[in-house]
C-alpha cells in the first residue's frame, strides 16, 4: 500500500534511470533518500553513478522511431522489451560495481526512453479526436523481472490526464534539493532546454518550469550531419568557437513560435528533432555557411533562446541571485560563454557547486520522483505543467517484494 505523506519514513535505497532525447547512453544513479527533519525537502546522498552507451545498433533502432519515421507497432513493442532489458542490465551492472545486492535496494525509478511527445497534437492529423499523448518505452515490467526490485516508470501520462504538459518533471525535485532559500534558476541543457525557477522564501508557489526550446538536439544532429555520421556531437563546442553566427539565420529560427508563447509548455523532436535539423542545414548551406559557422549559429539558438526565455517569462518577476546549469550542455564551453554574454551580470554556476552531479543529476531526479510516488505523493505541480491539481506519477511493476512501505 502506498504509504501517506504523513506516515513515518525511513532512508531508502533508490536506482533511478534516465536515457535523455540524445540517446547517447543509460545514466544510473544510486541514491540514498531521507526527509529532512521539517518534512519539506529530502536528503539525498548519491553512493554510486554509471553511464552505459547504448549498442549502436539499438540506438539507430530507436532513432528509427523518432518523427517522421514513427516505426510500426511491432517495431515498437520490439524495443520496449529490448530496452528494459538494457536499463535492467546497467541496473544490474551499476549494483554489482558498487558491492550492493539488489535485495537491498528498495525501488527503481526508470524515465525510460521518450518517443513522442504530443501534449497539443494537431487536430488535422487523425480522423479520431485529438488527445494528448507521451510515449516512454523500456519496459518497467522487464527491469523488475530482472531485478527483482519494484519498478516505478512511465511518470508523465499521469500530468496529461489532469490537463498538464507532461513536462519538465525535474522542477519539483529541484525544489526538494535547492529549496528556496535564494531565487535560483536551474537551466538543464539535454537534446531540449528546460529551466526551473526557484523563487526566493516563496515554497513551491514560487516555482515556474518550462522547455526553453532546442538544447544540444540541433547541434548534435548538425553536427551528425557535417561529420557524415562520425561524430555525435561538438565537444566542448570546439567547432562552434571556430565560426561565425550567421545573425539572418538566427533571426529567422528566433521567429518559431514556440518561443513567444506563455509557459507552461513542453518540446522535443517532434517539433526540433532530425527535420528541423535537415532544414536548418539547407538555410546555411543556401547562406554559404561553412560547417563552424552552422555550429556556431545552432550553438548561438540554443543560448539565445534560453536567455530570452528568461527576459520574457522570468526576470520580469524574479531577481536571480544565480543560474546552475546541467545536463550535457554544460560541458559546452563556447554555449557557456554565450550564455553568460546573453544574461549578463546574472552568475552562472553549475549544479556541482551545490554537490549535486552534473552527469547524475537527472537520473537522481527520477529516483527522487519513484521516492515521492511510493510515498503517495505528487511529483508535479499546476504551476510546472500546467496541470489541473498535482499528479502522483507512474506506473508500477512489482518486483520480488512489493513494499511501497
Amino acid at each position: 500500500m502506498l504509504e501517506s505523506a504523513a506516515g513515518s519514513e525511513q532512508s531508502r535505497l533508490v536506482v533511478g534511470l534516465m536515457s535523455g532525447t540524445s540517446v547517447d547512453a543509460i545514466d544510473a544513479a544510486l541514491v540514498r533518500i531521507a526527509p529532512t527533519a521539517d518534512g519539506q525537502r529530502r536528503q539525498v546522498a548519491l553512493v554510486a553513478q554509471s553511464t552505459t552507451p547504448f549498442a549502436s545498433a539499438l540506438r539507430a533502432a530507436i532513432f528509427d522511431l523518432f518523427p517522421p519515421n514513427l516505426g510500426t507497432i511491432p517495431r515498437l513493442a520490439q524495443i520496449d522489451v529490448l530496452l528494459g532489458e538494457a536499463f535492467a542490465a546497467a541496473t544490474l551492472q551499476l549494483l554489482a560495481d558498487a558491492g550492493v545486492p539488489p535485495s537491498a535496494v528498495d525501488l527503481i525509478g526508470s524515465h525510460g526512453q521518450t518517443v513522442y511527445h504530443a501534449p497539443h497534437p494537431d487536430p488535422s492529423s487523425s480522423d479520431l479526436p485529438t488527445a494528448p499523448v507521451t510515449v516512454q518505452i523500456g519496459s518497467g515490467a522487464i527491469i523488475a523481472a530482472r531485478t527483482g526490485i519494484t519498478t516505478i516508470y512511465d511518470f508523465r501520462v499521469a500530468d496529461l490526464a489532469l490537463g498538464g504538459e507532461g513536462a519538465p518533471l525535474v522542477p519539483y525535485v529541484d525544489y526538494l534539493l535547492f529549496g528556496d532559500q535564494e531565487s535560483l534558476a536551474i537551466q538543464n541543457i539535454g537534446g531540449i532546454g528546460n529551466v526551473t525557477l526557484l523563487t526566493r522564501q516563496q515554497g513551491p508557489a514560487g516555482i515556474l518550469a518550462f522547455d526553453t526550446g532546442p538544447g544540444n538536439m540541433l547541434i548534435d544532429a548538425l553536427m551528425q550531419i557535417i561529420s557524415e555520421g562520425r561524430q555525435r556531437y561538438d565537444q566542448d563546442g570546439a567547432l562552434a568557437a571556430r565560426g561565425t553566427i550567421c545573425e539572418p539565420l538566427l533571426a529567422d529560427a528566433l521567429e518559431d513560435p514556440y518561443f513567444t508563447r506563455q509557459p507552461p509548455k513542453s518540446t522535443g523532436r517532434e517539433q526540433f528533432g532530425l527535420p528541423y535539423a535537415a532544414e536548418f542545414y539547407t538555410k546555411g548551406q543556401s547562406l554559404g555557411l561553412s560547417a563552424a559557422d552552422l555550429l556556431a549559429t545552432a550553438t548561438a539558438l540554443t543560448a539565445r533562446s534560453i536567455a530570452d526565455a528568461y527576459h520574457r517569462f522570468i526576470l520580469p518577476h524574479a531577481t536571480l541571485d544565480q543560474v546552475l546549469l546541467c545536463g550535457g550542455g554544460a560541458h559546452n564551453q563556447t554555449l557557456r560563454q554565450l550564455l553568460m554574454a546573453a544574461l549578463d551580470p546574472i552568475p552562472i554556476g553549475n549544479v556541482e557547486d551545490r554537490g549535486i552531479p552534473n552527469d547524475a543529476k537527472e537520473a537522481l531526479a527520477f529516483a527522487v520522483l519513484a521516492y515521492e510516488t511510493a510515498h503517495g505523493r505528487p511529483g508535479t505541480l499546476p504551476t510546472t505543467t500546467g496541470s489541473s491539481r498535482p499528479a502522483i506519477l507512474g506506473a508500477i511493476a512489482p518486483g520480488l517484494q512489493c513494499k511501497l512501505w
